[in-house]
């Protein structure tokens, strides 16, 4: 796209943004989502968010697609030229199109957990998507600065969310996501400094709350988070503790906020594994 189509395309979007989403005579929304999707990685952030925007309101509020739209639409957000794109890579542009890819995969897992139109096998296929694409994600910045928010771990963990939540994720896929929120805690390249262990911690707080596992079998897990301190030396062990340990805070805090009494399991264990996970408890 040439600089003053795009530059046009982000004025459309500021419009509509103005005239609370709404097309003018002649305008069709399919033109624009080709645009969106062309575009939705871009490296300028105000057009990536003009998108997201305009993806959010048009999925969430204004219900704009039909079911069939929708399936189009989820076939390619997933495919190798946005959810995958170049999947692996780390260092260049191609993760904001799967950091921004992923936000509106979200919004349609949302959308078929209120409203299904997705055949068992559609939900199977996008499941494994979203897991596989969490677990390939090598590229965790945050904040870039010059191109605004990348944030794969956080948007990857709001899609991941809403998977948990649907109504066809049985024990298995609880299971699988928490394997999924392990590996990213235990990356081995990054400390999150972008709030990424909140967005985790709601998947697991979002599982606490609804009871979608037992309580034994989340304080296990989150026992497990504390076996990398048996790992020897290095900066990859480090990485999972101090990533653990961040996670194991923002979880405690936001369960005891509740002040549930029945959480007693799940606060001993996070508290164990905040102790083990905290090289300081031994200072005097």
């Amino acid at each position: 796209m040439h600089e003053d189509t795009r530059t046009e395309l982000i004025q459309k979007l500021q419009r509509l943004e103005e005239e609370r989403y709404i097309l003018h005579e002649g305008e069709r929304l399919q033109d624009f989502t080709y645009l969106m999707l062309r575009h939705i990685g871009d490296p300028e952030a105000e057009l990536r968010e003009h998108i997201y925007s305009t993806f959010y309101i048009w999925l969430k509020r204004d219900n704009k697609f039909s079911c069939e739209e929708l399936r189009q639409l989820l076939a390619v957000l997933m495919d190798d030229r946005h959810l995958f794109c170049r999947i692996g890579s780390e260092g260049d542009h191609s993760v904001l199109t799967r950091a921004f890819a992923v936000l509106p995969i979200a919004l349609i897992v949302q959308r078929d957990r209120n409203n299904p139109f997705l055949t068992p096998g559609e939900f199977e296929h996008l499941k494994l998507s979203l897991l596989r694409y969490y677990q390939e994600e090598e590229d965790l910045r945050g904040y870039l600065a010059a191109e605004g928010w990348a944030h794969a771990a956080a948007h990857g963990a709001d899609a991941l969310e809403e998977l948990i939540r649907h109504p066809k994720s049985d024990n298995a896929v609880q299971h699988e996501v928490l394997v999924a929120i392990k590996g990213m805690l235990h990356n081995g390249v990054r400390i999150f400094d972008e709030e990424e262990d909140e967005r985790m911690a709601s998947i697991v707080d979002t599982m606490i709350s609804e009871a979608l596992l037992p309580q034994q079998e989340i304080a296990g897990w989150i026992h497990s988070l504390s076996k990398c301190t048996e790992w020897p030396d290095t900066r990859a062990q480090r990485i999972a503790r101090v990533n653990g340990k961040h996670f194991v805070r923002s979880l405690y805090f936001r369960t005891t906020a509740r002040n549930n009494s029945h959480n007693l399991i799940l606060n001993g264990a996070m508290l164990t594994a905040e102790a083990e996970l905290n090289c300081f408890n031994d200072v005097e």
